[in-house]
């Protein structure tokens, strides 16, 4: 049996007329950037998440570089993020001008520790960067209550966690914007490179739209320089048309989910995935610990079986940023994890029984 990480040709042939005819309307109309497609996708999403702006933009790192600038976040300012996540979360700080400054990670959820945000404030402090890792809301109460006491901002990065829930409510929704990857990849994905920031805040929507745009919300009118992020028609249109799907897709990656912790949570030496109360936790990724992820990922490749791992180095202990001399003790469960996660097949039409599969083999590799 051969399980792929990611299973994206099954998922198109379930949907094919719908993906088929979407993009056949975009080559009809010729909207090939921006136009209608674009402006029904946008107004979608908004209404699905729930709140009253939807920017799309190129990609998942423009949404939160956008955000970031439109911030005011420029040279001198600090913005606290993870020790654990892909590093447009962190790069985008310092495209904007600003420096990441990094905290260590739960030793259970594996989204930033609330507990040690605040030890980490300076005068020049200005945001804090929660992401919901894997698909697992951050703790969203304890960020917001740091934000209001030392007056920050409070930019999600949800590119992992599409309509997953703190407490009833979608994440996203809860600071000042909430950014999205629509990466291939994603519980929605676009076919190609595709983004959106989502935010309540009226006059925050317009300057990110504008600087998104060339600085313009209408062609040859430019009130400010800005960049060049637009989401193309074809993925708008494909996007919609996921979109009608992505409650099912999750609700197929939480029972998947439930079905490989419940086969391996009485192994001693795999540590299953935790998840918060009062969440609604999305599994972008199904990530377990193991001290002999190698040996055991190398099994697996050898069955058949595909695996990845988020993230072989923890962002603190990256090349890009040796300039801020981090060492292991300073992040050391990010420092464990990066040694120990192992992410397996996860995706909405993942089977039962290749699930026993993986499992199986985990077992039996567990056991010699």
């Amino acid at each position: 049996m051969n399980i792929p990480f990611v299973d994206l040709n099954t998922q198109y042939g379930s949907i094919q007329s719908e993906i088929d005819e979407a993009i056949r309307h975009v080559i009809n109309d010729t909207a090939f950037v921006g136009g209608e497609y674009v402006a029904a996708f946008e107004k979608a999403f908004a209404a699905k998440c729930g709140v009253r702006h939807c920017i799309s933009v190129g990609n998942g790192t423009d949404a939160l570089f956008v955000a970031l600038k439109m911030l005011g976040i420029g040279p001198g300012d600090e913005v606290i993020t993870t020790a654990m996540s892909w590093i447009a979360t962190s790069e985008t700080i310092t495209l904007a001008g600003g420096t990441p400054v990094f905290v260590d990670i739960e030793p259970d959820c594996y989204d930033i520790d609330v507990s040690l945000i605040e030890q980490k404030i300076t005068d020049r402090t200005k945001a804090i960067i929660p992401v919901h890792l894997y698909g697992q809301p951050a703790d969203i109460d304890g960020i917001q209550r740091i934000c209001d006491r030392h007056g920050l901002f409070m930019l999600e990065d949800c590119a992992q966690a599409h309509f997953a829930k703190y407490k009833g409510q979608n994440v996203g929704t809860f600071g000042i914007a909430g950014a999205f990857s629509f990466y291939p990849g994603k519980n929605l994905g676009a076919y190609g490179d595709a983004g959106a920031i989502v935010t309540n805040d009226d006059k925050l929507a317009k300057r990110m739209r504008m600087f998104a745009n060339h600085g313009a919300l209408k062609k040859h009118f430019h009130e400010i320089e800005g960049i060049n992020s637009r989401m193309d028609g074809i993925q708008a249109a494909i996007l919609s048309a996921k979109l009608h799907h992505i409650d099912e897709w999750n609700a197929a990656r939480q029972k998947n989910a439930a079905f490989y912790s419940e086969a391996l949570r009485d192994i001693d030496s795999i540590t299953v995935p935790a998840i918060r109360p009062n969440v609604k936790h999305v599994f972008h990724v199904y990530a377990i610990r193991s001290r002999k992820r190698d040996e055991l990922q190398s099994a697996l490749n050898a069955a058949g079986i595909a695996t990845g791992i988020h993230y072989p180095t923890a962002l603190p202990f990256l090349k890009a940023y040796e300039r801020l001399e981090h060492k292991p003790s300073d992040f050391p469960v990010a420092h464990e994890c990066q040694e120990t996660f192992l992410s397996l097949p996860m995706y909405p039409e993942l089977s039962k029984e290749q699930i026993r599969y993986v499992t199986d083999i985990i077992r039996s590799k567990q056991n010699d």
